[in-house]
């Protein structure tokens, strides 16, 4: 009797070694790019007013006096073993710091994400069922409109506006301080709403175009003309059988779209003084602290790598012809 590997086991294991080596690469890249670029991180470390011995000691003690492919094999064997260093700037361990920002990043890229998918599916199928309609292509002007726009300009439009002119919601942070209890969590909607609308207002478009499109041609196929035929309504038609068939390139584009929002975040939160993760990114690389700068981008690329594989493995479960790729 002979044992062969399930289609869709051969399918994931094929995704997840391209993601092992993927994050691989990501992790080499990133710490030959970091010490090719110009400045020394040993002065965050160990400052030139300090006794030589002691600044050996220090430069020793971090494995910054060793050659770089020396270097580079005790950092993947640290990374096996689940350690990520410690912070030249800071001086605690790095683990300590992404579990202080990642999640107030995570908010803020759950936020958005949720609330592109809440305005932008209606708007999409608004404008698929009065296809050529004045809606339509208002709906499509509003998507180029978001195509168009960069990251930081929407962030200060809508701080001018909000914040400033009108003065609605607070400019920067993540809360109030001195408020507690349920005034708090108010108060962290209140500092996430506009970071959380930059991104919206960015990425919102490629949602729309895309949901008009497939649901444009889902609402022509043989099973939505069955579902008419049957006597179902068009609302019924729409939202029940079509949407179903067109939602599957949105969950798609959901996982591509996580590697824009980590982008995206480093900009919005810098613009709204935000403390997530990709702020410490930019706070790191001012510093030149290696160690979080490795952490971070670490955990920005599995990120992006199980968003990539778990939409495979969607997209694998829902059609088996996407499992010989």
């Amino acid at each position: 009797m002979s044992w062969s590997t399930p289609p869709l086991l051969r399918f994931a294991g094929r995704r997840a070694l391209r993601g092992i080596v993927t994050i691989w690469f990501a992790v080499t890249v990133t710490f030959l790019l970091l010490r090719l670029l110009p400045g020394n991180p040993a002065l965050a470390v160990a400052s030139p007013l300090l006794p030589q011995p002691q600044r050996n000691a220090l430069l020793r003690e971090y494995g910054l006096n060793q050659p770089m492919i020396v270097q580079y094999f005790k950092y993947l064997w640290q990374l096996l073993h689940g350690n990520l260093g410690v912070s030249f700037a800071q001086q605690v361990s790095v683990t300590s710091v992404i579990d202080r920002e990642l999640p107030w990043t995570l908010l803020l890229m759950g936020s958005s994400l949720l609330l592109t998918l809440i305005i932008g599916i209606p708007l999409g199928v608004a404008a698929a069922r009065h296809q050529g309609s004045l809606l339509d292509r208002g709906v499509q002007i509003m998507s180029v409109a978001s195509g168009s726009l960069f990251v930081p300009s929407a962030g200060i439009l809508l701080l001018f506006v909000f914040g400033v002119w009108l003065r609605w919601l607070p400019i920067g942070g993540a809360y109030s301080l001195g408020v507690y209890g349920f005034a708090w969590y108010v108060s962290v909607a209140q500092h996430l709403l506009l970071p959380a609308l930059s991104l919206v207002m960015v990425q919102i478009g490629n949602y729309v175009f895309t949901l008009r499109a497939t649901l444009i041609g889902a609402l022509h196929e043989d099973y939505a003309d069955l579902a008419r035929a049957k006597g179902a309504p068009e609302r019924t038609v729409v939202w029940k059988h079509a949407l179903r068939n067109a939602l599957l390139p949105i969950t798609t584009l959901a996982g591509l779209q996580l590697g824009f929002l980590v982008g995206g975040a480093v900009l919005t939160e810098t613009i709204f003084a935000y403390p997530g993760i990709a702020r410490g990114i930019y706070t790191a690389v001012t510093q030149e602290d290696y160690p979080v700068l490795q952490g971070a981008f670490l955990l920005l690329a599995v990120s992006v790598v199980v968003a990539n594989f778990l939409t495979d493995m969607t997209y694998g479960l829902l059609d088996p012809r996407v499992r010989t790729t």
